[in-house]
């Protein structure tokens, strides 16, 4: 007889919701340049909503400094416009295809901002993680209601439930930290 209780699928889901998170913060700014800053960027290419990386190059030629290549020279006033509207507080520098977005010091208000939006995110997270969690603690109850699952198995999968929940939950709560600090760091 097998359980319709998934212990591998329910952590798989945490697991999603955690690197969720991690690819979320990336997009963070930071003191330092990334090329995942302009990750949330979407420009309307040809009818539609790409995200920045299928019509131009990202690089960081140093260390306060994006460039961005646009592939088709059509496309660079859409990516300039994509990329002042995204609000992270970029100026780019059109130069041809090239555009050099220069990236301002973060202020104190700045910083406290980014990492009001990074808790929004975790919070976010750990909303999905509880929400899975729920999800499986249904299918035991259905599953020990319909005799599928006993008294003892349900009360040992609801406890690797709770734990997979509260791992999630801790590493979502250790990513946040690392972020809040690389954005106060000044």
């Amino acid at each position: 007889m097998s359980s319709p209780f998934d212990l591998e699928d329910i952590k798989r889901r945490m697991t999603g919701a955690v690197t969720s998170l991690k690819t979320d913060l990336s997009g963070l700014r930071t003191g330092r340049a990334s090329t995942n800053l302009l990750d949330p960027v979407t420009v309307t290419a040809y009818g539609a909503e790409m995200p920045l990386n299928q019509v131009a190059t990202v690089s960081v030629p140093e260390a306060r400094m994006l460039s961005v290549q646009v592939w088709d020279r059509s496309m660079v006033n859409a990516v300039e416009k994509a990329i002042r509207e995204a609000n992270l507080g970029l100026n780019p520098i059109t130069e041809g295809q090239l555009m050099r977005i220069p990236l301002p010091e973060l202020n104190a208000d700045r910083r406290k901002e980014l990492v009001k939006v990074a808790h929004k995110y975790a919070e976010n997270q750990r909303v999905a993680v509880r929400h899975v969690r729920r999800d499986g603690m249904d299918v035991l109850k259905k599953a020990e209601k319909d005799g599928d699952v006993s008294k003892d198995d349900h009360d040992r999968f609801a406890e690797q439930v709770q734990k997979a929940t509260d791992a999630a939950v801790a590493e979502i709560d250790q990513a946040l930290a690392a972020k809040e600090k690389d954005i106060l760091q000044v």
